[in-house]
């Protein structure tokens, strides 16, 4: 598992690390008269749009978040269930807690999100150090269950919902570069692929009121924002109705879009089974809906995917990566996930997935080790037959096609202009801005006289597999 970490880094840029391993923590807010709320999200850009909504529920009970955890009256870790090695660091981090905890016997610490949805009643027996423990659809009573708690009681509900959304509550941006959000349009997921967690997680699949999202949308334009990312299990399923309306991905899309040219939109994830022409076409019409996909592939196999439970094949997936590049173009990005070493995964289907990178020619891609995790139908009808290092090798080599892939794709952008939306100042050098191009590319150049959230031209001068870089040359006149 360190040797997958390690070498997708490589290849994924800063924001890309978000869906993987990546760790946010809750900054300072003034606290005079409130206690304090120290919230740890882990895993995907769900889990961290879920803390915000956390933030939010938890402010209205008299909290204000603190990035200090030693003097914090309120703990949460909003937690992934995917792998098994994201469940682990958890444990890992109560025990770190515990320490905390001793010192501070008032302080409470709760367990949100997939992992305690998953483990429930496990987790209140094995970390006695836990005194709340909430699923994903059960955030509006948290204020009641921290009251529960603090009479010494343990705090549990991990209902699952057929209808929360969270349409009506206003999330609180943490870790905000005042440049991007992200919009949570809908719940769960209906696809049951063998290898998942999450619709035991998360529920069913539920849409959120797209009037709901555009205002939204709207004000964080208004308060300076200029990209917003649609969020969902699988987004191309989006599908609102109420008596003779209704509304599709396609339609959400063009209703932000419209919003403003100067509003870049984003969205992620698809899948490959519904991403529909329709939507190929909305964002070909408006300029400022990013060209780039993320297509999770998970196999290049189709007896694999079959077992996966994945509903397409090879020839499906391979129509649907023709079809972006005959409506969008060879410039429009894509980018993956690819699972290496599922039950039964011969060398043969193998090289099936080497071949499918070397025919689509991804910008990147999340590479896993197959990870079984309990409860799933694949855990319960195959057996994890492939050793640990035959996985890790697998793997090795599909990250060692991809890594090369991703510098030909970066090296064809030498020489172009891009349009850059500044997020920040580069880790590196605070002479240097980054931003992400229209393509989700990270690209660092000299700040000069820009500023954070200008739209600026840059000329791609040199790349990495993971990173262009370049100068300004003037900003970009937003296309009406």
């Amino acid at each position: 598992m360190e040797h997958r970490i390690a070498e997708t880094l490589k290849i994924l840029s800063d924001s890309d690390k978000q869906a993987c391993e990546t760790v946010r923590t809750t900054e300072n807010e003034p606290f005079l008269g409130k206690k304090r709320l120290f919230i740890e999200s882990y895993g995907c850009q769900m889990n961290f749009a879920d803390s915000e909504i956390v933030a939010s529920v938890m402010r209205d009970a008299g909290f204000a978040t603190t990035a200090d955890v030693d003097n914090a009256d309120l703990i949460f870790l909003n937690t992934c269930a995917i792998r098994d090695n994201a469940e682990q660091r958890v444990r890992k981090r109560l025990s770190q807690l515990n320490v905390i905890k001793k010192k501070k016997p008032g302080m409470l610490i709760g367990v949100l999100g997939c992992m305690a949805e998953r483990l429930k009643s496990k987790l209140l027996d094995e970390e006695k150090m836990v005194d709340i423990v909430t699923g994903p659809d059960a955030y509006r009573d948290l204020p009641r269950l921290v009251e529960e708690a603090e009479t010494g009681q343990k705090g549990v509900n991990v209902f699952l919902s057929r209808e929360e959304t969270y349409a009506d509550i206003s999330p609180i941006r943490l870790n905000s570069n005042g440049v991007t959000a992200m919009i949570s349009i809908m719940r769960g997921c209906d696809n049951m692929c063998s290898f998942c967690v999450v619709p035991y997680t998360r529920g069913r699949e539920r849409s959120r009121d797209p009037y709901s999202i555009l205002k939204e949308a709207e004000d964080l334009f208004r308060e300076g924002y200029k990209e917003v990312t649609l969020l969902g299990q699988n987004v191309d399923s989006y599908k609102w109705k109420q008596s003779e309306a209704s509304v599709n991905f396609a339609g959400l899309l063009e209703m932000v879009a419209k919003i403003s040219p100067e509003l870049r939109v984003r969205f992620s994830t698809s899948h490959p089974k519904d991403i529909t022409d329709e939507v190929l076409y909305t964002i070909k019409k408006y300029d400022n809906i990013c060209k780039y996909i993320h297509l999770p592939a998970q196999s290049g196999n189709s007896r694999v995917l079959e077992i996966m439970n994945r509903t397409y094949d090879r020839e499906w997936y391979l129509e649907r990566i023709d079809s972006i590049r005959r409506i969008l173009g060879d410039d429009c990005a894509v980018s993956h996930d690819m699972i290496a070493g599922f039950c039964t995964e011969t060398e043969e289907e193998h090289r099936d997935s080497l071949s499918l990178l070397e025919y689509v020619k991804f910008d990147f891609g999340y590479m896993f080790a197959y990870s079984e995790r309990p409860g799933t139908p694949a855990a319960k009808k195959f057996a994890d037959d492939i050793p640990a290092d035959v996985k890790q090798r697998r793997l090795a080599e599909i990250i060692d096609v991809q890594q090369r892939i991703s510098l030909e794709r970066n090296q064809k952008l030498i020489g172009t202009l891009q349009k850059i939306l500044v997020e920040g100042t580069s880790k590196r050098s605070k002479e240097d801005f980054t931003g992400r191009s229209d393509q989700n590319k990270r690209v660092v150049f000299p700040r000069e006289h820009y500023k954070i959230g200008d739209y600026v031209d840059v000329m791609i001068t040199e790349c990495t597999a993971a990173t262009l870089r370049g100068h300004a040359v003037s900003e970009v006149p937003v296309l009406h």
